[in-house]
């Protein structure tokens, strides 16, 4: 069992906790993900790492509310266990090397974002953040963003926090006006990412994409992460989860991912009236 030592709201969909996981805090990297069970009964989902103290022996994890299994989760609360949290799994980013590195976040996807632009500028890195949501409200990690970057530039849809539009026009800006990147590392929903690697491909700047959002198992076992990357077959949670955004086919991606918005929806009813009583 797995003590949560500390739960907090980051938004009205977007959790954060820290778990009690020492094990795992020991050997993770940025990049990588653990595979949990909140309850006994519950199912195994894929969770990226969001953070760790090694020292504490904590692991921090930020989830966004979309389904049964992530209902559940949030109904813990502080001094509650997880009942299983295995891992460090997938591969870690690759951060060796790179001397200046623009990472692109939107929404949740924020929360891995972070610990690479940490990182990266811990090791030295010219850091470049560029980051997106669709309003204020939904904002997460701005002070942590903040001070692991060089640059830090906030996009929200409406323009009610920081710039208004999408992080691809501040990103072109930025290599327009003569930004050089060693790489770009994007993570986020899959249309932001499809569109980041059509404004880099121009520019012939090496991208990285994580492709997290279309796990489901975590084990290469369900098939639900099937995705092609120049043109063969790879699975996000055993090959990835990051990749040659450049050699990603999104579309496919993006049609795979739609079969279990009903599924989602069903589960998160069926566990809110489960809470219930």
């Amino acid at each position: 069992m797995y003590k949560i030592v500390k739960k907090k709201s980051l938004n009205p969909t977007v959790t954060l906790m820290e778990v009690e996981a020492p094990l795992v805090a020991r050997k993770c990297e940025p990049g990588q993900f653990i595979i949990l069970r909140a309850k006994e009964d519950s199912e195994r989902i894929p969770l990226t790492i969001a953070g760790y103290d090694r020292e504490a022996g904590t692991i921090t994890i930020i989830f966004q509310i979309v389904g049964g299994s992530t209902e559940i989760l949030n109904s813990l609360e502080e001094g509650d266990a997880i009942q299983d949290f295995v891992g460090p799994l997938g591969k870690a980013t690759e951060t060796d090397g790179l001397k200046k590195v623009a990472v692109v976040g939107g929404g949740v996807g924020c929360a891995i974002a972070y610990p690479v632009a940490k990182k990266l500028h811990d090791t030295g890195c010219e850091v470049h953040s560029i980051v997106g949501f669709r309003n204020e409200d939904l904002i997460i990690l701005k002070e942590e963003f903040e001070a692991a970057s060089d640059k830090y530039v906030l996009m929200t849809d409406d323009g009610s926090a920081g710039e208004k539009g999408l992080v691809t026009a501040a990103l072109e800006r930025l290599i327009e006006s003569g930004e050089q990147y060693d790489e770009v590392i994007a993570i986020g929903p899959l249309i932001m990412m499809k569109f980041v690697v059509a404004v880099t491909k121009k520019y012939n700047v090496k991208t990285v994409v994580s492709m997290n959002p279309i796990m489901v198992d975590g084990t290469g076992m369900c098939g639900g992460c099937r995705l092609t990357v120049g043109g063969t077959t790879k699975f996000a949670c055993v090959d990835g989860p990051d990749f040659d955004g450049f050699e990603v086919d999104f579309d496919e991606a993006m049609a795979r991912g739609a079969t279990y918005r009903p599924f989602e929806q069903k589960a998160r009813e069926e566990a809110c009236n489960l809470l219930k009583h």
